[in-house]
This record gives structure tokens, C-alpha cells and sequence, in this order.
């Protein structure tokens, strides 16, 4: 499911978690306890019980801060496990940040494997979001102004020139609102360690930002978190619609660079609020060149005309 990674010690791992994992049935005759990589705002612990294993998601309590709602994490991934997307939803416990789900065999995706299983990936897309409504929305507009507020009103640190950026935003707000076709059950946070093939199947996991949004948002997130040339989104959008949509194709790359925009923010409220050991400031700056250069780009006009059916 994810790259076995042993960072502590069972032992040390037991001390931490021992109690609280021994509030999960399934997890009280276990034989022992990894950390698994991956995993910027929880820590991910591979549990080996008598014959199973289980992985147990252990969220930070300054999750709440990043549009993170644990509540409907839950209900979402059991509506995505119940359509066969997702793995099986084992146990939940409310107000302690711990989620118990199946353990995936499989193999976690890279950014080549992405590239290279694109009409596969857009099928599974196609079942999830095929999933009953979700029990929330996720819309990068009003995520990234969330962000914002918290950012200012906590005095992290703003990018440079960051600000200069809201005239192109409400370009793009009002060129998407031309052809919106709505909603569907979406993940929002589909890099490459959240695809996981088991041979016959890609499956999807993690749901912390799960949401009804855009189709394209995820498309186009998928994209941009690979760092993939123009030709595979176009492959992607494709495949996804059965058909070549020029107006889904620029809409999938509006979505793509208003998701770095509001990410980079993500990652300043991470840099101020994290414990774990990961340069947050570093990876959001990443995100914020990016979508410098594309702000700047002339596919930034032209994916604006090019999104209303023009």
C-alpha cells in the first residue's frame, strides 16, 4: 500500500501508540507495528494482526487548520470503499485522529508509472466519481481564501508578490463559472502515492481532503502533482470524457495552476504548525514557481478563452 519504511523501533512505536491502538479490536492481537512513509499531515503505521494487517492513520490535531475535516474523511471513505475505489473502513475513533483501514497489496505509483497508466487512472477517476454524493464540498477558490485568512491572521509567511496574483484568480472564476457542469465525489489530493495497483486494479486512498468538486480539479491535479508534460493531460482528459474536449483540457490546466496557487499556502500554514520533519516552506515554494511561470505563460489567456467554448 505504501513503501514499508521502519523509522522506530517496534518497541518505541508501542510506547507512543500502544494505548490507543489497543482502543481498536482488530488491532489488539497484533504481532507488530511499522511506520510507513508517506504522509504530511499523519503518520501512517502498517499493524500486523494474525493473518491481516491494517494500516492505522494517525492524524495531527493541527490538521483542522488545513481545511482537514476528519469527520467526513471517515464518511467519505467508506462511500469510496463501498463502490470497490477504496480500502475497506475498519474501525474509526472520533476525536482521537485515528482511522483503521485494509492493507492494499500492491504497488505505490510513481510519477512514470502515472505517465504510463493514464487511461487506467482515468477509469478509476470514472468510478469514484461515479460514488454516492459526498458528505462535503472542496472548491480550491474557497480553499485558497480560507488559506489566505489564516496565513494573514496568524502572521505566517506569505510568498513574495502573492497578492499580486487575485486579478487572474477572478479571471479565472469568472471564465470556469461559463461552462460548469458541477460536482462529483473527488479525492482533491491524487499524487502518485495515493494509486495503488494491484495487478487488476488502480486503486485510490487517502480522503482527508475528499470533497464534491470539479472533475477537472482532480484531472488536472493528478497532472500537476506528476509533473507531466502538456500531452498527458490532453491524454488524460480524453480518456476521461471519451472524447477530445478542448474546453475540459483548459479547464483541467486552470485547475491545475489554481491548485499550486492555493497549495503554496498549504504549505506556509505547514511550515508554522507542523511537527513533522519536512521542509513544507521548500515543497510550496516548488508549487509557487510553477504557477508563476504559468500565470505568466501564454497558455494562461489562452486556456481562459479556450474554457469558455470559444
Amino acid at each position: 500500500m505504501y513503501p514499508e519504511r521502519v523509522i522506530d523501533s517496534t518497541t518505541s512505536l508501542e510506547e507512543i501508540y500502544g494505548s490507543l491502538l489497543d482502543q481498536v479490536p482488530c488491532l489488539r492481537d497484533r504481532i507488530a507495528v511499522t511506520e510507513l512513509s508517506g504522509g504530511l499531515t499523519n503518520r501512517n503505521l502498517l499493524v500486523q494482526g494474525a493473518g491481516k494487517k491494517y494500516v492505522a492513520r494517525i492524524s495531527s490535531n493541527s490538521s483542522s487548520l488545513l481545511s482537514i475535516d476528519r469527520e467526513s474523511e471517515y464518511q467519505n471513505s467508506l462511500l469510496a470503499a463501498q463502490i470497490g475505489i477504496a480500502p475497506e473502513v475498519h474501525c474509526y475513533l472520533p476525536g482521537q485522529g485515528v482511522l483503521v483501514i485494509e492493507y492494499l497489496n500492491g504497488r505505490t505509483f510513481s510519477a512514470k508509472d502515472v505517465l504510463a497508466n493514464l487511461p487506467r487512472i482515468a477509469q478509476s477517476c470514472r468510478v469514484l466519481h461515479s460514488a454516492k454524493p459526498f458528505v462535503r464540498d472542496f472548491n480550491m477558490f474557497d480553499i485558497q481564501k480560507s488559506y489566505l485568512g489564516i496565513v494573514k491572521e496568524r502572521g505566517f509567511r506569505l510568498p513574495d508578490n502573492y497578492l499580486s496574483y487575485a486579478p487572474q484568480i477572478d479571471q479565472m472564476f469568472a471564465a470556469m463559472k461559463i461552462l460548469d457542469d458541477g460536482t462529483v465525489p473527488c479525492n482533491n489530493d491524487l499524487l502518485p502515492g495515493n494509486f495503488i495497483d494491484d495487478g487488476e486494479k488502480i486503486w485510490i486512498i487517502d480522503y482527508e481532503y475528499s470533497g464534491n468538486n470539479d472533475a477537472c480539479f482532480e484531472l488536472g491535479n493528478i497532472w500537476a502533482e506528476s509533473f507531466l508534460d502538456l500531452a498527458a493531460l490532453e491524454e488524460l482528459v480524453d480518456t476521461y470524457y471519451g472524447a477530445h474536449r478542448p474546453e475540459k483540457l483548459a479547464r483541467a490546466w486552470l485547475q491545475a495552476l489554481l491548485g499550486k496557487y492555493g497549495w503554496t499556502l498549504w504549505a506556509s500554514i505547514q511550515s508554522s504548525v507542523s511537527e513533522l520533519d519536512f521542509d513544507f516552506w521548500a515543497w510550496g515554494m516548488e508549487k509557487y514557481e510553477l504557477a508563476q511561470a504559468e500565470f505568466a505563460s501564454p497558455y494562461f489567456s489562452k486556456m481562459l478563452t479556450q474554457v469558455t467554448g470559444k
